[in-house]
């Protein structure tokens, strides 16, 4: 089976590179190295394209693309966005001949690899399952709609980085006070060391992506009519670890 990857970044190369070494023929593309580049070249001859590249230019890779996919193929979606970015890209691909995939991933890519859990929805959702999942990747198929693999993600998220961002501020008062050993201790026993220290690595190190995640989630809730007080305290949070003391 022939993949392209389109995007090859920590996320990107790591799939990339996990798909080589499960016997996949890998074709890569990134628009942020190498811009001058066919992107259209990239896809052919491809049965899944993975675009693994932030929400901001989804729709612009998407578009670069969508006249040189292959007839069948899966185009499968892995950044986090909002429900409502996913639906345009499904109706951009429209009449492309390709089945769009709306894939979230669950987990962190650099660290696992092909084998992140994902959710998937979308007129291709069960395809990319069955074609990516003998590889090694975990996928729950959720519908068939765009942008529900995508809700769900926010809708963790919404937990998971407001974890963090409690922890990060919590932490950041007990160094202030002297306190930080025995707060670390006291919600290590709470949520487990390997768990905690992820948290706190991840907000810092992917402060900038987990920004447009968080933001992407507050977008979502105030679509279903939740006022985003955690999630907004987290974007809070992410920004301040973007942009340093």
């Amino acid at each position: 089976m022939r993949v392209a990857v389109l995007g090859l970044g920590e996320a990107g190369g790591r799939l990339a590179a996990d798909l080589g070494a499960a016997g996949v023929e890998v074709q890569g593309y990134d628009p942020a190295v190498t811009p001058e580049a066919d992107p259209g070249a990239a896809v052919a001859g491809c049965a899944v394209v993975l675009s693994v590249n932030s929400a901001a230019v989804a729709l612009a890779v998407a578009a670069s693309v969508r006249d040189r996919l292959p007839r069948d193929a899966v185009y499968a979606d892995l950044n986090t966005s909002a429900p409502a970015l996913k639906r345009e890209l499904a109706v951009l691909l429209e009449g492309s001949g390709a089945r769009f995939a709306d894939v979230a991933l669950l987990g962190p890519v650099p660290a696992r690899g092909l084998r992140t859990p994902s959710l998937a929805s979308g007129p291709g959702a069960d395809v990319f399952a069955e074609l990516v999942g003998p590889l090694g990747m975990p996928v729950e198929v959720v519908s068939a709609a765009p942008g529900d693999a995508a809700e769900r993600k926010l809708l963790r998220s919404v937990f998971m980085k407001g974890l963090a961002a409690a922890a990060v501020e919590g932490l950041e008062a007990a160094t202030a006070a002297g306190e930080a050993d025995w707060l670390y201790g006291e919600i290590a026993e709470v949520v487990g060391a390997p768990l905690l220290d992820r948290l706190l690595e991840g907000s810092r190190v992917h402060a900038v992506r987990r920004v447009e995640e968080m933001e992407a989630a507050c977008e979502l809730l105030r679509e279903l009519g939740v006022q985003p007080r955690v999630a907004a305290a987290a974007v809070g949070v992410l920004q301040q670890l973007q942009h340093g003391p």
